[in-house]
C-alpha cells in the first residue's frame, strides 16, 4: 500500500510540475494599460492650493520667488518639502477605480465631505476635486472632479494629505541662517560664558581663553542653532507679555551671532521652564518649543571647542619642508611628479615615504596639556629651541594659496616623556608626547633613498665535470 501511495504522489508531482512549466512557457501578458488620471496638471505651474475640511480651511500659495507660504488660517512660511510633494501628488491624480461611470448620488459617498481647489499659472478659476468618505477596505477615498459626472476612488495618499494639520505644513526650522556668514559668537548662560571670532585662518576663542578653536565644533554649534525645529508654536507675534510668560525676559541662555553680510547681529534667547523649553530670536516674531534640547550644545564650555592639534594643515597638500635640529639643516621640496628632493633644484631625490610619514606625524600631533600665557619662552627652552620644523602647503588649482606653519620644539621632560612645542602663530604652548623627537632624522643620510641591491655576477663554468 505504501508503494502504491508513493507512486500516486509521484505522478501528482510530475503533473503539477508539467503544469507549472506550461504556464512558464506561456507568452507574457501585454503590459498593463497606464492608469487613467483624474487631473493632468503640471506641478511647477500650481500656484495655490486650498484644502477645505470639516473643521478648517488651509490655503497655500507661492510668493514672487516661488516659495510656498501659508495664507490661511494664518500667514507663515510653509514646509517646502511638504507642499512640493503635495503639488506633485495632486498634479497627476490617478483613478484607482471608476465607481459610478455615468454619475450617481454623491451623497451616497458623503461627497463633498472635503474639497481640494488648485489654481495653476494663468488660470483664474481653480480645478476642484470633491472628496467623500474613506473606503474601509484599502483607505482609498471616494471623489468627484467638479464638472465630471464620474465618481471614482483615489489613492489613500489623498486622504493622508487631507488629514494633515496646519502644523504639519508649517516650516519648523524658522531660525535658519547661513553658518558660513557668521563671523562672531557670544554665548552666555548661568554656568558657561565664551566668545569666538572668525579670522582668515580660522575660528579663535577670545574669552575666557585665547586659543584656536576647532572649526568643525564651531560649525556644529552654529548648525545646531540654525537647525532648531519647532515642536510647537508658543507665540505667533510675540509681545513683551509673551516673552515674560515664557521666561524669555530673563532667559537662561543668550547667544549673539555677528552676521556682517546681512549687516546685523542675531540674538537667540533660550529658557527652560518647568515643563517646556522656549526659544526665540531677535530676527523672528515667533516663540517656539523646540523638538530637541538646545542646552545639549549650549551647555558646553569653551575648552570643549578648543583645537587640540598643534598645527592644522593637510599633509597631502605639503610641497616643502624645512627641518633644523642641532647640526641638521634640511630643505626638502616636492616636485610635480610627487617625488621629494633634498634641494630646490630637485636633483637629489630623497626617500618620499619617510618624509611624508614625518609630515603626517606633525599633522596629527595633539596636545596632552596647554600652557596658556607662558611667563617666558626661556622657561620652556623655546628661546633657543632644540628643533624647528616649517611645513608649506599649496592648494590645488590655478590660483593656488600657499600657507606655512612653523613648530618650535623646546625642553623635554624625560621622566614624564613630554616635550613642549609652540606653533609660531599662537601665543600659548603645548605639551606633547616626547616620542616626536625620535621621528627626526639624525643626519641627511637617514632620509636618502636606499642603495639599490647589487647583483652577484654570474659564475662562469668550464663545462660539465667528467
Amino acid at each position: 500500500m505504501k508503494f502504491k501511495s508513493t507512486i500516486l504522489l509521484l505522478v501528482g508531482f510530475v503533473l503539477l510540475l508539467g503544469y507549472i512549466l506550461f504556464l512558464d512557457k506561456k507568452p507574457a501578458d501585454k503590459a498593463a494599460a497606464p492608469q487613467e488620471k483624474l487631473l493632468t496638471l503640471t506641478a511647477a505651474d500650481i500656484q495655490k492650493i486650498t484644502l477645505k475640511k470639516e473643521s478648517e480651511t488651509l490655503t497655500f500659495k507661492k510668493d514672487d520667488k516661488g516659495d510656498w507660504l501659508i495664507a490661511e488660517p494664518l500667514e507663515a512660511k510653509a514646509d517646502a518639502n511638504e507642499l512640493n510633494a503635495m503639488a506633485d501628488s495632486f498634479a497627476g491624480l490617478e483613478i484607482q477605480r471608476v465607481v459610478e461611470k455615468d454619475g450617481g448620488d454623491p451623497k451616497k459617498y458623503q461627497i463633498p465631505l472635503k474639497e481640494i481647489s488648485i489654481w495653476t499659472k494663468g488660470q483664474a478659476a481653480p480645478v476642484k476635486v470633491l472628496v467623500g468618505m474613506e473606503n474601509p477596505l484599502d483607505k482609498s477615498v471616494f471623489a468627484q472632479k467638479e464638472g465630471d459626472k464620474r465618481i471614482v476612488l483615489l489613492s489613500s495618499a489623498v486622504g493622508t494629505s487631507l488629514g494633515k494639520t496646519l502644523f504639519d505644513f508649517r516650516q519648523k526650522d524658522i531660525f535658519k541662517f547661513e553658518t558660513g556668514d557668521v563671523t562672531g559668537i557670544k554665548l552666555e548662560t548661568k554656568d558657561v560664558k565664551w566668545d569666538a571670532q572668525k579670522r582668515d585662518d580660522g575660528w579663535f576663542l577670545q574669552a575666557p581663553i585665547k586659543a584656536l578653536a576647532k572649526e568643525t565644533k564651531i560649525t556644529d554649534f552654529l548648525s545646531a542653532l540654525g537647525n532648531i525645529k519647532a515642536k510647537e508654536f508658543a507665540a505667533e507675534n510675540k509681545s513683551s507679555e509673551d516673552l515674560k510668560k515664557c521666561g524669555l525676559d530673563k532667559a537662561e541662555a543668550k547667544v549673539t551671532l555677528a552676521i556682517p553680510k546681512s549687516n546685523k547681529d542675531v540674538t537667540f534667547l533660550v529658557h527652560k521652564a518647568a515643563d517646556k523649553t522656549y526659544v526665540t530670536t531677535s530676527d523672528s516674531n515667533k516663540i517656539i518649543v523646540p523638538d530637541a534640547d538646545p542646552f545639549t550644545e549650549l551647555g558646553k564650555k569653551a575648552d570643549e571647542y578648543r583645537e587640540t592639534k598643534v598645527a592644522s594643515f593637510s599633509s597631502w597638500q605639503a610641497d616643502k619642508m624645512v627641518i633644523k635640529k642641532g647640526m641638521l639643516d634640511l630643505t626638502l621640496t616636492k616636485a610635480a611628479n610627487d617625488k621629494w628632493y633634498f634641494d630646490a633644484a630637485q636633483k637629489e631625490e630623497a626617500d618620499g615615504s619617510k618624509i611624508e610619514t614625518f609630515i603626517r606625524r606633525f599633522e596629527s600631533l595633539e596636545s596632552t596639556e596647554f600652557i596658556d600665557a607662558p611667563k617666558s619662552l626661556a622657561e620652556h627652552g623655546l628661546d633657543k629651541p632644540q628643533a624647528e620644523v616649517t611645513i608649506t602647503t599649496k592648494e590645488a588649482g590655478d590660483k593656488a594659496v600657499e600657507k606655512s606653519v612653523t613648530v618650535f620644539v623646546g625642553k623635554d621632560d624625560k621622566e614624564k616623556k613630554k616635550v613642549v612645542v609652540k606653533n609660531a602663530k599662537l601665543d600659548y604652548l603645548f605639551r606633547v608626547d616626547s616620542s616626536l623627537l625620535d621621528d627626526f632624522p639624525k643626519e641627511k643620510k637617514d632620509w636618502k633613498l636606499p642603495e639599490p641591491e647589487k647583483k652577484e655576477p654570474d659564475k662562469k663554468t668550464d663545462g660539465p665535470k667528467k
